[in-house]
């Protein structure tokens, strides 16, 4: 079947179950509220609130929580017809707590959780090669078959002529052995036209924790688009040899789970309202990445990571003229 999508996202979907109070440790949280997580679909629910069409290919649990995930998904405008539903594992579950600052730490329930069945049962090459952006996270690839089909899916999606992305969004206690990550990023990223990484994932994945020097090898790679987001410095971004900065709006933090996600989202919906990436402007190219900074910003600002992606019409100012039309 194939799809009229702008973007499709590979990856997780769980549920973050978010505390009922700033500064408490997990053990003195009285209450939880369920929300989507996971980066990929978070991302993909921002897309779609925006007015772009996405779709999410992936596996939950047959239970209670996988229900959920897709109900909220479809709610927002989410394709979940590739969302597949097994018994083979629970729905992957995060029990977030936050400081007072809004800073999180996570308890994770995803071990052998459903996420990480993604095998060759969730290729769906007609769908991806029909998207106008593949976007890739690696954290349910922590199988050889899942990792296996990803790789699959993005050598169809490239062969078509697809933009592939990706956002690692690492999470390394849930790898045995992350060199086996290493592995796969050495493998994936060079067939990537847009990275994004996190200025404190660049010494695990480049081995350097210098922004300009981790741009740079991207580039050497093959990257058209490297950017690496700084928290409240905002974002850096490569772009034919050169670097460019830009700032993060000022926001009063209660949560930044999901902040990278949020700026992804914007950094693709600029990227679908453009005819091709090659063909950008500097300027173009900045607007879309502030609009990523802006709604990274804009996420910090409620508690969990999906509250606070806004619809289009809520950006007002926030989104560029140029992407109006």
């Amino acid at each position: 079947m194939a799809s009229s999508l702008d973007i499709v996202c590979v990856g997780e979907a769980l549920v973050d179950l978010l505390p009922d109070a700033l500064g408490k440790r997990g053990r003195d949280v009285e209450a939880w509220t369920r929300s989507p997580g996971g980066a990929p679909a978070n991302v993909a629910i921002g897309l779609a609130r925006l007015g772009a069409k996405s779709g999410l290919v992936g596996v939950v649990g047959e239970d209670e929580f996988g229900h959920f995930l897709c109900e909220r998904l479809a709610a927002d405008g989410v394709d979940v017809s590739r969302l597949r539903r097994t018994t083979e594992g629970r729905t992957g579950l995060a029990f977030v707590s936050l400081t007072e600052t809004g800073e999180r730490s996570f308890c994770f329930y995803r071990v052998e959780s459903a996420e990480t069945f993604f095998d060759h049962r969730d290729l769906a090459p007609e769908y991806v090669k029909a998207a106008r952006i593949v976007h890739v996270g690696t954290n349910s690839l922590v199988k050889p078959k899942a990792r296996e089909a990803v790789l699959s899916t993005v050598a169809t999606a490239r062969a078509a002529g697809t933009l592939i992305s990706c956002d690692p969004n690492l999470r390394l206690k849930l790898w045995s052995e992350p060199q086996l990550l290493k592995g796969l990023l050495a493998e994936l990223l060079p067939q990537c036209a847009v990275v994004k990484l996190s200025s404190d994932e660049i010494a695990f994945v480049l081995g350097t924790t210098d922004v300009a020097e981790a741009a740079a090898e991207l580039a050497r790679m093959g990257v058209k688009l490297a950017v690496i987001t700084e928290g409240e410095r905002g974002a850096t971004f490569a772009w034919k040899g050169a670097l460019h900065q830009v700032p993060e709006p000022k926001v009063d933090v209660v949560d930044t789970t999901g902040a990278g996600d949020g700026f992804t989202t914007g950094l693709l919906y600029g990227l679908t309202r453009v005819p091709a990436l090659d063909d950008l402007s500097e300027t173009q190219l900045t607007n879309i990445v502030r609009l990523g900074c802006a709604l990274g910003s804009r996420v910090c600002g409620a508690l969990g990571a999906v509250a606070a992606l806004p619809r289009r019409e809520q950006l007002g100012a926030a989104l560029p003229v140029w992407l109006t039309a």
